[in-house]
């Protein structure tokens, strides 16, 4: 389905309909309109390539994408008449799956009302961390996968009539028995030795379009270089699943288990599964030929192996690639040390890394990830990267365990002083999966009451407390931090040397865009 309209008649009584959901305006406020990134559904592509692979009748609908009203998807179902319809709830980073349950929940409590006979499934990273606690808050979810779904999805389709009340031999779901949320065993992820062939790569030609593939899809505004025109089109790919970290603040190892313990839900996601160069650079290829140029890699941890990323990058170097692209990949503070891998990055065509500095407090940084942190210099790491010809993104993150006004204050001043091209920043949370969701548990600790209350953009935020900070100064820092760092005469004569005045002009313009806060009585 690729022409934001009518689905063709070939699509008729598919075995599975993707869904992307979306609530860009309960997540990002009047952000969203022209600023926030619009990100391609990775995980519905990956799912979709997966099952249509062996032989099932997929479609995708990216509600998020085309801003789809809830009456034409209800349309949309009609026509297409799907077995099955898989509810994909992740988000624009593996931390942001809990804030657009709300889109997701809203529009699946509508399908059902009108209705319609196919089984409603979720699978992201909210269901994942809390699956008995979802399914017994959300009747509109017939079933949802306790990991990424790959091989408990084929198990589902393989049944001749989807029973969801006798699911007692799939692996790897959480599903109801006698009205009540029941775990089964877990199901194995995609093992490293069958990335290529079980996730064999992503099913582009079901997004939908304007007039030319990905052209719905933008970047965020700091990697098209603060240039509207070009944020469009924009994909997103990833050479690599898993994280072999296990930072406090992130719930990509889906850490905690509050309904049924210590089980393995979730598989194993602290193993780092790989697809092979050779395999993904056929990906970065029909991303070239569709005319895509803005490319986000997705990787947690891009640059950690060089089995890997070595090979690749010198492919994407010979291929002159390059010259035409404009990359970003995530990295690790701590191991981008080596000029000669920087050189080849940039050569590759990565002109931006997004580097996790989180605070200046060698201390806190040291905590939240359980002492995995290789202390280094970020003064002369910053410097190194600039050096190469590469533009950085850094990420901070306000409120975390130990700090105080004095710590945040401290690293706002570092960031000031580093002035990267790119800046971010979030008031901490306790996001379900997270090592902070659970120690909040713990404690006792006051969470949000809604989804919306986990985005980091929204009006329902509400962040982690400190020791010596409530919820609320936290936000009020971070919120007043972007507007001074963005604002810092030092940033916008840098920005306007490097991008000229069209950027600064876009960055002023973007700052007239101000958040409101349920917990700041705005």
């Amino acid at each position: 389905m690729n022409l934001l309209g009518m689905p063709t008649i070939k699509l008729l009584n598919m075995d599975i309909l993707f869904i992307n959901p979306g609530n860009p305006s309960g997540i990002y406020q009047d952000l969203a309109e022209d600023y926030s990134a619009i990100e391609p559904p990775t995980w519905s592509l990956l799912l979709a390539e997966s099952c249509r692979s062996v032989g099932y009748k997929v479609g995708l609908m990216d509600v998020n994408a085309e801003r789809l009203a809830k009456q034409e998807v209800a349309f949309r179902i009609k026509y297409l008449n799907p077995r099955l319809i898989c509810f994909v709830v992740y988000g624009q980073n593996v931390n942001a799956g809990t804030a657009n349950m709300t889109g997701a929940v809203a529009l699946s409590s509508y399908i059902k009302e009108e209705g319609f006979d196919a089984p409603i499934c979720y699978v992201g990273s909210h269901i994942q961390a809390l699956p008995a606690k979802t399914l017994n808050e959300e009747p509109s979810i017939d079933f949802g996968f306790t990991n990424e779904g790959v091989y408990a999805l084929r198990s589902v389709l393989s049944q001749s009539k989807i029973d969801v009340n006798n699911l007692e031999d799939i692996k790897g779901v959480v599903w109801r028995k006698d009205g009540v949320a029941k775990i089964n065993p877990p199901e194995r992820v995609v093992p490293s030795n069958r990335m290529d062939i079980d996730l064999p790569g992503y099913a582009w030609d079901l997004l939908p379009y304007k007039e030319k593939p990905l052209d719905l899809y933008r970047a965020p505004m700091w990697h098209a270089e603060y240039d509207q025109g070009k944020r469009s089109p924009y994909a997103a790919i990833q050479t690599s699943l898993g994280c072999q970290f296990k930072c406090d603040f992130c719930m990509i190892n889906v850490l905690n288990r509050n309904d049924q313990e210590e089980i393995g839900v979730a598989g194993n996601y602290s193993l780092m599964r790989y697809w092979s160069p050779e395999f993904i650079i056929k990906e970065f290829d029909k991303l070239v030929e569709l005319g895509v140029e803005t490319i986000k890699i997705t990787d947690e941890m891009f640059l950690l192996n060089r089995k890997y990323y070595v090979p690749l990058c010198e492919m994407l170097r010979d291929r002159g690639y390059g010259e035409r692209l404009r990359m970003w990949a995530y990295s690790r503070i701590d191991t981008i040390r080596r000029p000669e891998v920087l050189k080849l990055v940039k050569d590759a065509g990565i002109r931006w890394l997004a580097l996790g500095i989180e605070s200046s407090d060698r201390s806190i940084r040291l905590e939240i990830s359980k002492g995995r942190f290789e202390d280094v210099d970020i003064r002369k790491v910053i410097e190194q990267v600039h050096d190469a010809g590469i533009e950085v993104m850094a990420n901070y993150i306000f409120g975390l365990p130990g700090a105080t006004t004095e710590s945040m204050r401290a690293t706002l001043d570092l960031s000031k002083e580093l002035c990267t091209f790119g800046w971010n920043a979030y008031a901490a949370m306790a996001l379900p999966g997270s090592q902070l969701y659970k120690n909040a548990v713990d404690k006792g600790t006051e969470l949000p009451e809604t989804y919306e209350g986990f985005s980091f953009h929204g009006y329902e935020t509400v962040p982690l407390p400190t020791d010596t900070l409530t919820a609320a100064e936290v936000l009020k820092f971070r919120d007043d931090a972007f507007i001074e760092y963005h604002s810092h005469p030092p940033f916008l004569e840098k920005v306007g040397d490097k991008f000229g005045s069209v950027a600064t002009d876009n960055i002023r313009d973007m700052l007239k865009v101000r958040l409101k806060r349920r917990i700041l009585e705005d």
